[in-house]
C-alpha cells in the first residue's frame, strides 16, 4: 500500500494557548476550538502551536532571566504540532521587557500562523495573522479588566512586526480601525464560526426545566449590563425565573448582591460546555442586552439551537442578529421591561424569532466559516 501523497498546500498552524480548559472558558477558547473544527471538517487539519513542560516548574528569577534573551525561541515537533515550553507566559514578559513580539522558529516550511488572540508571538518565516475580537479595554466609557494602553502598545508592535489582522464582525472593524487610526484595509471581517455539538449530551441543572426560564450565559460583569437587566427583569413583572450562567468578571459582586435581591432570578457559576449549550437549547429566550461587543456568540448559538434572542441594540449584535432577533436599547430599562415581557409572554413573537434564527445560524455553519477562513488565508 502506498502512502498518502504529502500535501502541497502551506500548512495552517492555531496557538493552543486556551485548549485545556476542559471544554468551558471564554469565547475566545470556544473560538480557538471552532476555527480547528471548521478547518478539520474542509480537510485542512491545522497544526496547533502549544505551551507545556518542565520550563513551567522554573522559578519566577529563572524565568524573567529567560524572558529577557532577546533571540528567537525554537520550538520542537510534538503533540498536535510544535510544542515550546512556557511560550504563552514567557511572551508576555518578552514583550514588556523588548516592547516587541517573542520570535518563534519552528521546524519545517512556513505556512499561515492564526493566533487566536493577539498574543505577543510570531512564527519566524510564516505569515502571522492575529484576530483581534474587539477593541473595547481602548474605550474609557467600556469598563474592563484588560489594561489598555498595553493593548494598544501590543497591536501596534505586531503590526510593524509585518502581522496581519482579522476580526469577528464589521463592527469590531470599525471600532479598531477608528481607535488605531490604522486604515480600513488593515483588518478583515471574517464572522467567526458556531459549533452546537452536543448540545443534547446534558442534563440541565437541577429545578429547570426546558421553556421555564430566561437565560443569561457569559461573564458576569459590568459590561454585559446586568444590572439594567435585573431591573427590567424586575419592573416587568415576569414571573418566569431569569438564569444567569457564567464566571466572574468585573463588578461580580455588586450584579451577584442584585441578583440575590431580586425575586426569581438564580444564578449559575461556570458551567461545561456541554451544559451550556443544553441551557442555550431548553431556555425560553435567551437574553444578551451588553453596552458593547465584538461579536456576541451566544446569540450566534442560541440562533443555531432554535432559541429565539433578545439582545442589545449594538452594532455587532445586531449584525450578528441580521433581523432575527428582538433588538432593544440597553440603556433603557423602561424598554428592557417591555422587551423581556414580550419575549416572555408572546410564544408566537418566539416562534417567529426561533424561524428566523435558524436561518441566520446557516451562515455561521462549520461549512461556510472554513470557506470564510480559506478566502482570509489566501489559500484553499
Amino acid at each position: 500500500m502506498t502512502a498518502p501523497a504529502p500535501d502541497p498546500r502551506p500548512p495552517i498552524c492555531v496557538d493552543g494557548r486556551l485548549l485545556d480548559d476542559g471544554g468551558a472558558g471564554t469565547g475566545v477558547a470556544q473560538y480557538a476550538r471552532t476555527l480547528i473544527a471548521a478547518l478539520r471538517d474542509a480537510g485542512r487539519a491545522p497544526l496547533v502551536l502549544e505551551s507545556g513542560g518542565a520550563a513551567a516548574r522554573r522559578s519566577r528569577p529563572a524565568k524573567l532571566l529567560a524572558a529577557a534573551r532577546p533571540w528567537p525561541r525554537a520550538a520542537r515537533a510534538g503533540g498536535q504540532g510544535f510544542i515550546l515550553p512556557d511560550l504563552f507566559r514567557e511572551a508576555q514578559v518578552f514583550f514588556d521587557l523588548h516592547a516587541r513580539p517573542m520570535p518563534v522558529r519552528v521546524p519545517g516550511a512556513g505556512g499561515v500562523m492564526h493566533w487566536t488572540y493577539p498574543l505577543p508571538l510570531r512564527l519566524v518565516g510564516w505569515r502571522n495573522l492575529y484576530t483581534v475580537h474587539d477593541v473595547m479595554p481602548l474605550d474609557p466609557a467600556i469598563p474592563s479588566p484588560v489594561n489598555g494602553a498595553r493593548l494598544r502598545r501590543l497591536l501596534h508592535a505586531l503590526r510593524a512586526a509585518g502581522g496581519t489582522f482579522a476580526t469577528v464582525s464589521a463592527a469590531a472593524q470599525r471600532q479598531i480601525v477608528e481607535r488605531l487610526d490604522w486604515p480600513e484595509a488593515a483588518v478583515r471581517c471574517c464572522h467567526q464560526g458556531v459549533d452546537v455539538a452536543g448540545a443534547a449530551t446534558a442534563a440541565l441543572p437541577d429545578g429547570l426545566r426546558p421553556g421555564g426560564y430566561l437565560l443569561y450565559v457569559g461573564a458576569v460583569e459590568a459590561r454585559k449590563n446586568l444590572l439594567r437587566l435585573l431591573d427590567g427583569y424586575r419592573a416587568g413583572g415576569i414571573a418566569t425565573p431569569l438564569v444567569i450562567a457564567g464566571p466572574d468578571g468585573l463588578g461580580a459582586d455588586a450584579i451577584d448582591a442584585r441578583i440575590a435581591a431580586t425575586p426569581g432570578a438564580i444564578r449559575l457559576g461556570l458551567q461545561p460546555r456541554a451544559t451550556v449549550l443544553a441551557l442555550i437549547a431548553a431556555a425560553r429566550a435567551l437574553v444578551l442586552v451588553s453596552l458593547s461587543e465584538g461579536f456576541g456568540l451566544p446569540v450566534a448559538e442560541a440562533m443555531a439551537l432554535g432559541t429565539p434572542v433578545l439582545a442589545g441594540d449594538v452594532p455587532a449584535l445586531a449584525e450578528v442578529a441580521g433581523g432575527a432577533a428582538l433588538l432593544v436599547d440597553p440603556l433603557d430599562r423602561a424598554a428592557l421591561a417591555r422587551a423581556l415581557a414580550a419575549i416572555d409572554r408572546d410564544a408566537a413573537l418566539r416562534a417567529r424569532l426561533a424561524a428566523l434564527g435558524e436561518r441566520r445560524a446557516e451562515h455561521f455553519a462549520l461549512a461556510p466559516y472554513a470557506r470564510r477562513l480559506f478566502s482570509l488565508y489566501g489559500t484553499a
